[in-house]
């Protein structure tokens, strides 16, 4: 084995299957919560961290782009990981006999269709591989679990609804951390991370992403979110196409430069080949 692979939940976890499909040489490395996972990377437990970042259906994870710029990481490589939400029972279960369907409350509203038409309720729970192997300790033919079939297998239980999601490309974008950054890869595709803080001058927002404009980078996502819970503190996160060596990405992140306050490139890294 390469060395360790952190990732947020029970083995059997959607991050977990992430860790066995990016990084099939390494040991996946289970951690109760998003704050562990760095933790243990950054104290050199782990190797790598794999944080679950968006879903094309439920949107961003909470706290995750927050944890982002103080985490002492770099991101080395993106993962894009196709979600099939299985509903999960004991051995002999049947899909008429299950009235609660236990899960993460993001993977809640991907199958609430399914949920709705069988009249199954949906319950809450910390982890899906977690709601797995409480499901299988339980016994109660009542009682199922939404997961993956990597689940289904490490806790014994039978898959009696496969694929119940309800939009068919669901999809969950992970981001691959490691201590060290890696700026001299080059890929066909390459993707630069960054978050940043706009000066306190009218227009600052807008003039600082024209340089993407006027260079045509491409940026493929930006975000805000508040700082410290203040109504007046914002911080952005952005995706852009390009590495910071191409002369139109360094042209507009020179620009931004002039209107920011703080800018923190995360990671440069070749893009998935899922991504588009």
């Amino acid at each position: 084995m390469a060395g360790k692979i952190a990732f947020q939940g029970e083995m059997g976890a959607y991050s977990h299957q992430a860790c066995v499909q990016a990084r099939p040489d390494f040991t996946p490395l289970p951690c109760a919560t998003f704050e562990e996972v760095i933790e243990v990377t950054q104290a050199g437990g782990a190797d790598l961290s794999m944080l679950a970042v968006e879903n094309s259906t439920y949107g961003r994870v909470a706290d995750v782009h927050s944890l982002l710029p103080k985490a002492g990481l770099h991101i080395v490589d993106e993962a894009f990981v196709r979600v099939h939400v299985n509903l999960l029972g004991v051995r002999g279960a049947k899909l008429d006999q299950i009235t609660e369907a236990h899960g993460h409350v993001v993977i809640l509203p991907q199958c609430a269709g399914f949920l709705r038409q069988h009249g199954i309720k949906g319950k809450v729970s910390s982890d899906n591989a977690r709601a797995a192997r409480e499901v299988a300790e339980l016994g109660d033919v009542t009682r199922a679990a939404l997961a993956s079939e990597l689940a289904a297998q490490i806790y014994g239980l039978d898959v009696i609804a496969p694929q119940i999601e309800d939009q068919k490309n669901n999809t969950t974008r992970f981001l691959v951390m490691g201590r060290q950054a890696d700026h001299s890869r080059r890929a066909d595709g390459m993707m630069t991370t960054f978050t940043f803080r706009v000066r306190n001058i009218p227009a600052a927002l807008y003039k600082a992403l024209g340089g993407f404009a006027t260079n045509g980078v491409n940026m493929t996502k930006l975000e805000s979110y508040m700082v410290g819970g203040s109504f007046t503190a914002t911080e952005f996160y952005a995706d852009i196409e390009g590495h910071p060596e191409d002369a139109p990405v360094a042209r507009a992140l020179e620009e931004l430069g002039y209107f920011t306050s703080s800018l923190n490139v995360l990671g440069v890294y070749p893009a998935d080949r899922q991504r588009g």
